[in-house]
Order: C-alpha cells, then sequence, then structure tokens
C-alpha cells in the first residue's frame, strides 16, 4: 500500500465532514482545500556575502525536505547598494504530499519548540484565503543543528488554500491542526 501523510487522510476522514457541516456545502468539491504551501526567507546582508544566500537555500532545503532555489531581486536600489539580478533571499514551494508532512511537522514539533508559545495570531489573513505567518527562529526546526547556523534568522510561511473567505481559510487551518490564539 502506498504512503499516505497522516494530515492528509486527516482531511479526507475529519476536515471534510466537519467543513461541510459549519458551512453547509452541498459538494465535496466545494469544501476549500490547503493548495501549496510556501516558506521563504530574505537575506539582506547578501549583498554584501554572496555565502549567505547558500547558507538560506541549506536551510530551507532541510526544514522543507525539497530543493530551495534563490531569488533575484527585479529592480535597482541605489540606497541599499542592490543591483538588479543579485541574490536576496530564497524559497521554496511545496505541494502535495510534502507539503502535509512540512504542516505536520510544523505544528508537531516545530510550533511547539517556541518560547512562550500561546498560540499564532490569527491576522495573518489577506481577505482571499490565505495565511501569512512569520517565524522568529529558525532553530525551532529540529532539522537544523544550532552549532553549524552562522546567524539566527526568520522566515515567513505562507498557506495558499482554495477558500474564499478568511473565515473558511482560519476554520480549515484550525482544522489541519494550526494554533489560534482564542480572542
Amino acid at each position: 500500500m502506498a504512503y499516505v501523510a497522516r494530515l492528509k487522510k486527516e482531511y479526507k476522514d475529519k476536515v471534510i465532514p466537519a467543513l461541510t457541516e459549519e458551512f453547509g456545502y452541498e459538494n465535496v468539491m466545494q469544501v476549500p482545500k490547503l493548495q501549496k504551501i510556501v516558506i521563504s526567507k530574505g537575506v539582506g546582508a547578501a549583498v554584501a556575502d554572496k555565502k549567505l544566500i547558500d547558507h538560506a537555500v541549506d536551510e530551507l532545503t532541510k526544514i522543507s525536505g525539497q530543493r530551495a532555489i534563490a531569488t533575484i531581486s527585479k529592480k535597482d536600489v541605489a540606497s541599499f547598494k542592490l543591483r538588479k539580478g543579485m541574490p536576496i533571499g530564497a524559497k521554496v514551494t511545496l505541494r502535495g504530499e510534502r507539503m502535509y508532512e512540512f504542516l505536520d511537522r510544523l505544528v508537531t514539533t516545530a510550533l511547539p519548540r517556541v518560547r512562550d508559545f500561546n498560540g499564532i495570531r490569527a491576522t495573518g489573513f489577506d481577505g482571499r484565503g490565505n495565511y501569512n505567518l512569520g517565524v522568529t527562529e529558525q532553530i525551532i526546526f529540529p532539522e537544523i543543528d544550532i552549532d553549524k547556523i552562522n546567524k539566527i534568522s526568520g522566515m515567513d510561511i505562507t498557506f495558499v488554500t482554495s477558500a474564499e473567505t478568511d473565515k473558511e481559510a482560519k476554520s480549515l487551518l484550525s482544522e489541519l491542526g494550526l494554533p489560534f490564539k482564542k480572542n
């Protein structure tokens, strides 16, 4: 039998019925789903030191389990000494099994390792059903060896859903296990 991620199975077994009951969907295809997770990291100091991009790409690759790519600047900014085409960050887009695996690791192991953690803010929705989460330290992920990092840095995690509204997206992400703060 083929491997199926735990959260993917849970989505089919528990989340779809719960959201159908909550929002009254008539068809299973109307239920919102998680389409992709994008993890990105800006490396502003890479203008001076090109090796920092390689470190960022390696860290994102370890965290996500998929090869990350360097992002390049789109225009010149003289005040930042930035030229068009210079690498200034790294990103990785997760879909399918890897997406559910990353979400599972994020919820069960990484987020509980955040100091003084009492939930994630529910204000990161963009109005179209997508959620942005900022992580201040990459050392919350167990894949990162604390002794081998050269600088503690954060990253942005974007959850792209097929939900029409923020309320539907919040319900979907809550059912998948994201611990939102209670109001």
